[in-house]
C-alpha cells in the first residue's frame, strides 16, 4: 500500500526475553476515536513510561557548575562542577563523598545545595532535544508519563513546570535499582534514561530500559549495559513509542 512504513523495534515476551520485529504504519486519510495522526490505537490505550530527568529531560550543567562554585566558597571546599556535571546521574551525596567530609558537612552541603539550586540552576537550564513532545507522545497515545529521579523531589517538580509539562508523578531521591519501588507502583513498563543506574533500575523494575545517549554514558556502553532500546537523543522517542505500542498488546 502506498505510503507503508516499517520500522524495527524490540519487544520483550511474557518470559523477559527480548526480540526485534517489524511493524508497518499504514497511514489513514482521516483519524478516526482512537487515533493519533491517523494511525489506528485502541480506544483506550493504559501504559505508563517512567523517564529520568537530569541529561534525559533537560540539561542543567551550566546552573550546577554555578552552584558547585558558590558552595566551595562558602565551605571552602575544592569542589569540581565541571567534574561534577561529567559524571551526572548518581545522587549528590555519592559525589561529595569523593572529597573526605564528615557526615554533618555533607548533610550541611546538600541542604544549602537545595536551597540555593532553583535561583541558580532552574534558569539556566534548558530541555533536552524531543524532551516536551517525547513527554507528550505518551500523554497523546493515553498512557501516563512519571519521573523518577535522584533529584530532589521539588527541585526535580519546579524544572518540569518551567518546562511548561505535566506528568502523572514526580518521585525523587531514588537512585539504581531504588527507582525500582516507584516504577512499579506506577505501573511503569519502560523506563527511560541516560545512565547506567537507569538501566539498573529498570532492570529490577521488569520495565523495558530504553537508554538515550544524552548524558555521561556513550550508546555503545549503554548497550552493552543491558539496555533493550538505545536512541541517539528523545527526538527518536515518539517513533519509537509509535512502534512499541503496535507491536504489544494493551
Amino acid at each position: 500500500m502506498g505510503g507503508d512504513r516499517t520500522v524495527s523495534t524490540t519487544i520483550r515476551d511474557r518470559n523477559h526475553k527480548t526480540r526485534n520485529v517489524a511493524v508497518t504504519f499504514r497511514p489513514q486519510l482521516h483519524a478516526t476515536p482512537g487515533s493519533v495522526s491517523g494511525r489506528a490505537y485502541p480506544e483506550i490505550v493504559s501504559f505508563t513510561v517512567g523517564f529520568d530527568l537530569d541529561m534525559t529531560l533537560i540539561d542543567p550543567r551550566e546552573g550546577m557548575i554555578e552552584v558547585f562554585a558558590v558552595l566551595a566558597k562558602e565551605f571552602r571546599i575544592p569542589l569540581d562542577g565541571v567534574g561534577f556535571v561529567s559524571r551526572l546521574g548518581p545522587p549528590l551525596s555519592h559525589e561529595l563523598a569523593r572529597y573526605d567530609l564528615d557526615e554533618k558537612t555533607i548533610a550541611a552541603v546538600i541542604a544549602r545545595y537545595r536551597a540555593i539550586y532553583p535561583a541558580i540552576a532552574i534558569p539556566r537550564t534548558v530541555p533536552m532535544p524531543g524532551a516536551v513532545a517525547a513527554l507528550n507522545s505518551v500523554t497523546a497515545r493515553g498512557g501516563r508519563a512519571v519521573v523518577v529521579t535522584a533529584k530532589f523531589g521539588p527541585t526535580a517538580q519546579a524544572h518540569l513546570d518551567l518546562m511548561g509539562v505535566t506528568v502523572e508523578a514526580v518521585i525523587g531521591d531514588l537512585w539504581s535499582t531504588g527507582k525500582a519501588v516507584a516504577l512499579q507502583e506506577y505501573g511503569a513498563e519502560v523506563y527511560v534514561g541516560d545512565h547506567l543506574g537507569d538501566i539498573t533500575g529498570a532492570r529490577a523494575a521488569d520495565a523495558l530500559a530504553v537508554a538515550v545517549a544524552t548524558g555521561p554514558i556513550s550508546a555503545a556502553d549503554l548497550a552493552a549495559a543491558g539496555a533493550d532500546v538505545v536512541l541517539g537523543d528523545l527526538t527518536e522517542f515518539p517513533q519509537w513509542l509509535d512502534s512499541y505500542l503496535l507491536a504489544t498488546v494493551h
